[in-house]
């Protein structure tokens, strides 16, 4: 199994360019289904997740390639029918072939999703949207869904999930007359979904609010898009040009993505500057250091978030004085602060979803896990600033969410390396781990 060796203690330097979104390319990918005609998706992540997305497709009748960053998919035929259970239980987004399959054969069959531990994550959200849009649906061994015909209609999410949102817009898209999605997610991935499903000539208002209004159309066409640039390795990466005490630029970015972390870096005295498509992280003033801060509190957009939760962990173990962290999303998410203790971390965990950080803690070099995808790269950033040798295992997940992360990082001067266990430099889908959940 692979794993990072990280020499800590040099500051970063340089410019870099963010890929496409992770989050925002998976459901994407789903809504190629929608149609049968040829899609291209451009600024598309090399990433495990994104290949492990096209083997499904292609295991239900379709064809997908992916080269220098374009994906080329046409389902012209496909089946209702997810064969494929390792893939399936591989990473928790393979839920959104429910609402295109739906639509598109108006049957799905398929094994529950797997991906990162991150504690429990129901399907409830998802069968509670499509059942309003007159799906029947069965979730017992196997989710099995049916629908003559789906109807628009007037449908309240239980939540505001990311992916169960997803799947209502998708499924909506096709129905017959005029659905009102309300609490629907409005995360920027979500947003770039509307955006593609309207190239393909679907018809959405309300795209970035709540109320999302569609008007069911008989059939999409193929497209040519541009998949948004990653919010999250943006964030990922200024942390680590932060914590290192270099200057970085990381170009491709959408600043308004991150409203609520830029806030954040402000709160703990961070010197950046944004433009509108860059920003610069510079290294604090002599004299001066980072700042606690009265609280790091996760929340669905346009709050801080989760995915940026454990990262910016890293940022608050070395500030002074002590903050506060409250995940509100995932009950599992704060795992890995063990990990961060095994370094040097001061942490007071106060239950499963709360705990204190009392900053300016030397982090030593140690042998560390990473607990999921965000959790991974966290680890990341705290060997880039620890004493020593740091080595990370069960990296397999960095490889879900961060295209060739350990490269990117080079590039700007770290000392990091990537440990095969076997002959191959980057990761395939064939030797991923099975058991986890997608963050």
């Amino acid at each position: 199994m692979p794993k990072y060796i990280v020499e800590g203690g040099v500051p970063l330097k340089g410019t870099v360019k963010i890929h496409g979104s992770k989050n925002a390319c998976l459901p994407i990918l789903a809504a190629t289904l929608l149609t049968n005609e040829p899609c291209t998706l451009n600024n598309v992540p090399d990433i495990s997740d994104v290949h492990a997305f096209l083997e499904l497709i292609k295991s239900l009748g379709g064809i997908a390639t992916f080269e220098n960053g374009t994906v080329n998919v046409h389902t012209k035929e496909i089946t209702g029918d997810i064969n494929d259970e390792e893939l399936v239980q591989q990473m928790r987004s393979s839920i959104l072939l429910m609402g295109p399959l739906l639509a598109r054969t108006g049957k799905v069959k398929m094994g529950f999703p797997g991906g990162c531990v991150l504690g429990k994550r129901s399907v409830h959200a998802h069968t509670h949207a499509l059942n309003q849009l007159g799906a029947e649906i069965v979730a017992d061994e196997h989710i099995e869904a049916t629908a003559t015909e789906l109807i628009g209609t007037k449908v309240l999410m239980a939540e505001a999930s990311v992916t169960a949102t997803e799947n209502a817009i998708m499924a909506a898209s096709l129905a017959k007359g005029d659905t009102e999605i309300h609490f629907a997610a409005m995360e920027p991935h979500v947003q770039d979904l509307c955006h593609f499903i309207n190239s393909m000539g679907g018809k959405i208002t309300g795209i970035g609010t709540h109320t999302l209004f569609i008007e069911g159309v008989e059939s999409l066409k193929g497209t040519e898009y541009e998949v948004t640039s990653d919010y999250i390795e943006t964030g990922t990466l200024a942390l680590a040009a932060l914590l290192t005490g270099g200057e970085v630029t990381l170009e491709n970015i959408v600043p308004g993505h991150l409203d609520s972390f830029w806030e954040k870096l402000e709160e703990v005295g961070a010197n950046f500057e944004l433009t509108e498509s860059t920003v610069t992280l510079k290294p604090l003033t002599e004299g001066k250091s980072f700042q606690a801060i009265e609280q790091l509190k996760t929340a669905v957009f346009p709050g801080f978030a989760t995915d940026l939760q454990a990262p910016f962990v890293v940022l608050l173990t070395q500030s002074e004085g002590g903050s506060k962290v409250f995940e509100t999303l995932f009950e599992g998410r704060l795992n890995y602060l063990e990990e961060l203790e095994k370094m040097g971390a001061n942490v007071e965990s106060h239950n499963p979803q709360q705990a204190t950080i009392t900053g300016c803690s030397p982090l030593k070099g140690a042998k560390i896990k990473s607990c999921d995808i965000r959790a991974g790269a966290a680890m990341v950033l705290a060997a880039l600033i620890a004493e020593g040798t740091t080595e990370i295992s069960n990296i397999r997940y960095i490889d879900r969410g961060y295209e060739a992360l350990d490269e990117k990082l080079r590039s700007l001067g770290a000392k990091i390396q990537r440990v095969e266990n076997f002959n191959r430099t980057r990761p395939s889908t064939s030797v991923l781990e099975t058991t986890e959940v997608e963050s």
